[in-house]
């Protein structure tokens, strides 16, 4: 019995109770017709009568009084699970699991996810720092948010946040003084330098732009570390030169614990997106998310948004 239609028995149960293929047909939303159709599979499947049909009446037989009685509570069960599926679907409720890199997750997300959560309240956000590039589904997230560069072309990508970034380089004043500003990229070379290392263990180059000329500059590592927080302390203690996010150096730079050095060779950069795999299907955490996004960017075009 194992492999009978769940669609057939559910038809048989609404029959049985409304008493009428005509009334279990406007229910459902089919025809009397091919409820009765249905009816006849499953009863030469079963090789037993399960209802007496008249032209006035619809009545049980004993072997389909036995079978309703044993399916009732099954199928109370089903669409209760159903419902909680629907539930799931449609309410903004369950957990949303986002893939982010470390400039995001500390100068990016903050704000836009403390005002989603107060207008969710049961939404579980979870966050994972990580600035490697990772298949967000594989890793069991919702979704991830990268820069533009690092984006797969199969990605829905929607812009979030700031839609420009730059990169900015600093020293501390007192290395200034002591060392003197550098006047082209080039100089760097001749300047110790707080390194970056990725989790991948890349260390990326330095990389300006001024009008048409651009330069990419490997300096010699004074410091060399995966934590933006030490980077930034060696700076403000006169190490060496620093180069990264404007958003990591703007507290520093606005207290004067840091000095912006070469300015007119600023990189700007298109901000971060977030990317999710299909539009279809949606957990409702993510379709809110989503949304909400959406909402606070109008006019901000995204790839492949609905």
């Amino acid at each position: 019995m194992s492999d009978l239609p769940l669609a057939e028995l559910d038809a048989f149960a609404a029959i049985a109770k409304l008493r009428s293929f005509r009334a279990a047909g406007k229910q459902r939303g089919v025809s009397a017709s091919s409820l009765s159709e249905a009816m006849r599979r499953l009863e030469g499947r079963l090789g037993v009568r399960l209802l007496n049909r008249t032209t006035r009446s619809v009545t049980l037989t004993d072997a389909g009084q036995r079978l309703l009685d044993r399916l009732a509570p099954t199928l109370g069960e089903i669409e209760a699970a159903l419902d909680g599926l629907n539930s799931v679907r449609d309410r903004p409720a369950g957990r949303l699991r986002l893939n982010v890199p470390g400039i995001v997750a500390r100068c990016v997300l903050p704000d836009i996810a403390c005002r989603f959560l107060k207008l969710y309240p049961e939404i579980v956000l979870e966050v994972t720092s990580n600035d490697a590039l990772v298949d967000v589904l594989a890793q069991g997230f919702d979704a991830g948010i990268r820069y533009e560069e690092s984006l797969q072309q199969d990605m829905i990508a929607l812009p979030i946040g700031p839609r420009s970034q730059r990169y900015v380089g600093a020293a501390s004043p007192g290395y200034i003084a002591l060392h003197g500003a550098p006047q082209h990229p080039r100089e760097l070379v001749d300047h110790p330098a707080i390194l970056h290392r990725f989790a991948s263990g890349r260390m990326q180059a330095w990389a300006f732009e001024r009008g048409e000329e651009t330069v990419s500059v490997t300096p010699v590592g004074r410091m060399i570390a995966d934590s933006i927080d030490m980077e930034i302390a060696a700076a403000k203690a006169g190490l060496g030169m620093i180069f990264t996010f404007e958003d990591f150096l703007r507290d520093a730079l606005a207290s004067g614990d840091l000095v912006q050095v070469l300015p007119e060779w600023e990189e700007s950069f298109s901000g971060p997106f977030l990317y999710y795999h299909s539009r279809k299907y949606m957990p409702a955490p993510l379709r809110a998310f989503v949304d909400f996004v959406r909402a606070e960017g109008r006019g901000a075009e995204g790839r492949g948004a609905e």
